[in-house]
């Protein structure tokens, strides 16, 4: 057990590594010393572990970050916007949500592919991947994100939309409201005045018949009065006997 123990160890240096074990052929076998009647046998368990090959492990350095296997890393955000700005990059792919723009970029002379992330024209994060695979799956990861993001900006657009149709309808309804209001008002006007006229109408029409049966009576009057004269007048004719 102590022999097992004293050959495991790690010579690490540098960068951080993996562990990896690497068989070692078996050693020739000691020549056995002889057998003292005193000496405790060793327990079966221990016997195989002793007689099992002994692995050496060795450093292996650490695979930078990676996206489906690919590697990924992240950008120079000034080497960027220079590649950019210099219109070093060809456009593959764009997707905008709001504020939020997400482009995957390729860059010719050096094979490379840029995938950027920016929020209101100001970039953001960009990453650099060495095949289309690896920049398509970030690009991807990247939508994901923007469009998380952008989904409040969608809420409050949403409501902005809602709450300038409801102020348009309540402004409508109130329209409508006072034009209903002044209808009924102008009705009750209305009635009033007509109330008031068809009074005085019964009042004047109370009147005019009051006169016209007064004018009747005396138009009466005047008729017996004529009838009377003309009956006294006839009386003073001699009577004629007749041929």
């Amino acid at each position: 057990m102590k022999t097992f123990l004293n050959r495991r160890h790690v010579a690490l240096a540098g960068t951080p590594s993996h562990l990896v074990a690497v068989a070692q052929p078996p050693q020739p076998a000691a020549a056995e010393p002889a057998v003292e009647p005193a000496a405790e046998e060793e327990p079966p368990d221990e016997a195989a572990e002793s007689a099992r090959p002994v692995p050496t492990l060795r450093a292996v350095a650490v695979v930078p970050s990676q996206v489906n296997g690919r590697p990924v890393r992240i950008a120079d955000g000034n080497e960027f916007a220079a590649l950019a700005a210099g219109n070093e990059l060809t456009t593959f792919r764009v997707f905008r949500s709001f504020d939020y723009a997400v482009s995957l970029q390729f860059h010719a002379k050096e094979l490379t592919y840029y995938v950027a992330l920016h929020q209101d024209s100001v970039l953001w994060r960009a990453l650099k991947a060495a095949d289309l695979d690896a920049a398509g799956a970030v690009f991807r990861h990247l939508e994901e994100q923007a469009t998380r993001l952008a989904d409040g900006e969608a809420r409050r657009a949403q409501l902005l939309a809602q709450n300038e149709q409801l102020v348009k309808q309540i402004e409508e309804s109130e329209a409508l409201a006072e034009r209903l209001r002044n209808d009924l008002q102008r009705h009750a006007s209305q009635e009033h005045l007509v109330t008031a006229r068809q009074h005085q109408v019964r009042k004047e029409v109370a009147q005019l018949e009051a006169q016209r049966i007064a004018a009747q009576a005396q138009l009466n009057k005047a008729h017996r009065m004529i009838h009377q004269l003309s009956v006294a007048t006839n009386e003073g004719v001699p009577h004629l006997p007749g041929r």
